[in-house]
């Protein structure tokens, strides 16, 4: 099959999943020898734009895993904004040391019900957003040639391709429902209206975490006050350079407590050809 381009569309509030998806990109633009566009649907404004692609390109899908699926707030832009029109399709997801449980086999079927030809498939781990302790400092070295050779490996298969591949088989199940956050007591913790803090003695109004919020929820004018959705994705306690952001909810850190109990052995990442 020819490819003439290599496209990479990525959601990633805090950035990891960003660092993955580059590097499967790179890797398949090296091997192929071709040109690499990338589009980051992080922020509202890109994700109002429609974007097609033809059968002679090669797009790299990715998103992190929030409670085991596609995040339900990025999931319409999958099934609205995004027409395959024949390209070939490498979904990727990015999950916390934890499990991305059906969040690939969504994604796979997202993109095979919109015009895409999935041809390989890879969760890849990356730190926490809520409970940083695990996969701390993932994507790291390792993770990311391991992305590159993914990348390349890809390249490889398609180069032999002489028709349209079957989709790709992944773990999981597209249609089941969320993971159920547990608290420390073996409960379901209910943080659903959980929304970041700000401690004033360390703001300083710079208005980043408004910029970053992938919602547009964060109120410019007042960064204290969140009067839209939150989604817990933590790019503004991530990302504000004074650590100003934090969550206090009880249930959310009973989560996080729980999370940093049990999951702290390093999970390994899965591909799918």
């Amino acid at each position: 099959m020819e490819i003439e381009k290599v496209r990479v569309v990525y959601y990633s509030a805090t950035g990891t999943t960003e660092k993955v998806v580059t590097a499967v990109a790179e890797g398949l633009a090296r091997e192929l020898g071709k040109p690499l566009e990338t589009v980051n649907i992080s922020s509202p404004a890109e994700r109002e734009k429609d974007i097609s692609f033809t059968d002679t390109d090669l797009v790299v899908v990715g998103t992190p895993t929030y409670a085991g699926r596609i995040p339900n707030k990025m999931l319409p832009y999958f099934q609205t904004k995004l027409t395959g029109n024949g390209a070939l399709g490498v979904p990727v997801v990015l999950f916390g040391n934890r499990n991305f449980d059906n969040s690939l086999a969504e994604l796979c079927a997202e993109l095979e019900a919109h015009g895409f030809h999935t041809v390989a498939a890879a969760a890849f781990v990356g730190q926490h957003a809520f409970a940083t302790k695990l996969a701390a400092g993932r994507p790291d070295e390792e993770d990311l040639a391991q992305a590159e050779r993914f990348g390349k490996d890809i390249a490889v298969k398609i180069k032999g391709l002489t028709q349209i591949p079957a989709p790709v088989q992944v773990s999981g199940d597209p249609a089941a429902p969320y993971y159920t956050p547990l608290g420390t007591d073996g409960q379901p913790a209910k943080f659903l209206k959980a929304k970041p803090q700000t401690d004033p003695d360390k703001c300083t109004d710079c208005g980043l975490c408004a910029a970053v919020c992938p919602m547009g929820s964060i109120d410019p004018a007042d960064v204290s006050s969140v009067p839209g959705v939150c989604i817990k994705c933590q790019a503004c306690v991530v990302k504000c350079p004074t650590g100003a952001k934090y969550f206090d909810d009880p249930a959310f850190l009973s989560h996080k407590d729980m999370l940093e109990t049990n999951y702290t052995r390093r999970a390994e990442s899965q591909l799918f050809f």
